[in-house]
């Protein structure tokens, strides 16, 4: 994937990957991997991270070869934060939920206090988004949800969630909901095998797509979950037609950016090898696919996109980081004393 001859080749591609690095820095293959015009999006894991000159320095990498590059990365909180020493540790979504029934008001208040702190601390390095807020429900089924939600009744998660990705949008970071149509009632986890769940329509409607509907006209993004809902289609969400078009776009009305969720995980496998994932996903609606932790899986997409044409797609450079004024100094300390509190709280 190191040859100029295939990105002159490709110069028609769409950017239409986001991929990842191997380390701290960008390497001579990656920088190939990011010129080519297939590759629009980034995401950034706790391997690519040292401390905070070092990561700002491999942004500035990164923009060298990509000014516009979309740099992205989970920093939920709790067990889903990628950058840790030097930024404030942020408590699991789940400790605002607990807060949040004992006194709704603040809770709401804190969660956009939160929300402002997370986006403020990437934004200030130039990195474009964290994949957050998470919308699923907790059932107390889920291990890899678990405390990621925000809370298990679906007015509750409106209000969490509606106040985080506020506080995000201040900070100048658009939002992504994830993982329509909802993934918190299965078992399994679909990083390691393809989770299915068995309900209704009528229940999804009830009760897990709740927060996709009401929040959808303040999300920038959303990423669909690699789970059956066998009792409505028997593909996963972000491979289906009918979840992305027939309800995301025309029931919902969504308008902003559908990412997939990452095509190395085991509840993509059942489309085929790499490319097959990416068309499957492109087919089926999405605006941008993932592909990490695995080299050769993305160079097989880029390749893909370089001889396949796609259009139609929202572009994803639109959720690049607008620019705001620093967190005001005195909000930032109450912000960071609330995270050590929840987490304590969480802890116990």
């Amino acid at each position: 994937m190191s040859s100029a001859y295939k990105v002159a080749m490709s110069a028609s591609a769409s950017p239409l990957l986001m991929l990842d690095l191997e380390g701290l820095e960008v390497s001579a293959t990656e920088k190939d991997m990011l010129a080519h015009p297939g590759a629009g999006g980034l995401i950034l894991f706790t391997r690519n991270y040292a401390n905070r000159e070092q990561l700002a320095e491999l942004v500035r990498q990164v923009r060298a070869v990509r000014p516009d590059m979309l740099i992205a990365v989970d920093q939920e909180g709790g067990r889903v934060q990628r950058f840790r020493d030097g930024f404030v540790r942020l408590p699991p979504m789940a400790a605002l939920g607990q807060r949040y029934d004992q006194s709704p008001t603040e809770a709401v208040r804190e969660a956009a206090l939160l929300g402002e702190l997370m986006a403020s601390e990437l934004t200030e390095l130039d990195i474009d988004i964290s994949f957050a807020p998470v919308l699923d429900l907790d059932y107390g089924n889920s291990s890899v949800i678990g405390d990621r939600s925000f809370h298990g009744d679906a007015d509750a998660m409106i209000a969490l969630a509606g106040a985080f990705l506020d506080g995000m949008s201040a900070a100048g970071m658009a939002a992504t909901g994830k993982h329509f149509p909802g993934h918190g009632h299965v078992v399994a986890d679909s990083h390691l095998e393809l989770p299915v769940d068995p309900r209704p329509l009528a229940d999804l409607e009830a009760a897990d797509m709740r927060p996709f509907m009401a929040l959808a006209p303040k999300l920038d993004g959303i990423m669909p979950a690699h789970v059956i809902y066998s009792a409505v289609e028997q593909q996963t969400a972000g491979f289906s037609r009918y979840w992305l078009q027939t309800q995301l776009r025309e029931r919902l009305g969504f308008r902003g950016v559908i990412f997939s969720d990452d095509l190395s995980m085991a509840g993509a496998h059942g489309v085929g090898g790499y490319p097959q994932r990416a068309q499957a996903a492109l087919d089926a609606g999405c605006d941008m696919v993932l592909a990490c932790n695995c080299r050769e899986g993305a160079e097989q997409v880029l390749d893909f996109l370089g001889t396949n044409r796609f259009q139609g797609q929202v572009p994803a450079a639109g959720l690049r980081a607008r620019p705001r004024l620093p967190m005001v100094p005195e909000r930032r300390a109450i912000a960071t004393e609330l995270a050590a509190a929840l987490r304590e709280q969480a802890a116990t």
